[in-house]
């Protein structure tokens, strides 16, 4: 069993992965006459394959409990998915890189300060839904069409906080 601490989610660390989305750090510009702050293009959104199109959802999680046992990653091979939370919900993330296999060196865990989402790229393995403290909701941004757009891995994962 991979043992894994999560960390801090930053940008940096999270970047082999996809995007971090968190407005507090990202460029801005005014628009509607000076009344809203638009964070542009935060993350890119990949829809893959035969007749893709991007679906925009709204997931509602229950609460894990830590530790948090995991006995599979999942991935996306035709498309990115985003997760933004609603109500500043934190969640943990763990994932590792695109491959046909996962190297147990490489899984990364991470947890969100509640105003942070994730993008994760097409291909890049992650952990299901795991909100913390609470039920959660959240924007989620993927690919709908045709074709099989989720694998699963398994893999015998126990994350804790710091």
């Amino acid at each position: 069993m991979i043992k894994l601490i999560a960390e801090p989610l930053t940008a940096e660390a999270f970047a082999p992965f996809g995007d971090v989305l968190d407005a507090r750090t990202s460029a801005s510009f005014p628009i509607n006459a000076g009344r809203t702050q638009r964070h542009h293009n935060l993350a890119t959104v990949e829809t893959l394959g035969e007749n893709a199109h991007t679906l925009i959802n709204i997931f509602v999680s229950q609460p894990v409990t830590l530790p948090l046992e995991l006995t599979f990653l999942e991935r996306h091979p035709q498309g990115s998915q985003a997760f933004m939370p609603l109500h500043q919900e934190r969640f943990i993330v763990v994932v590792a890189p695109p491959g046909d296999t996962i190297d147990k060196a490489d899984v990364r865990a991470f947890v969100t300060d509640g105003r942070q989402g994730v993008n994760y790229r097409a291909g890049t393995w992650h952990a299901i839904q795991s909100v913390l403290e609470r039920e959660g909701e959240f924007l989620v941004v993927d690919r709908g069409g045709d074709g099989n757009n989720c694998d699963e891995f398994p893999i015998a994962i126990c994350i804790t906080l710091a």
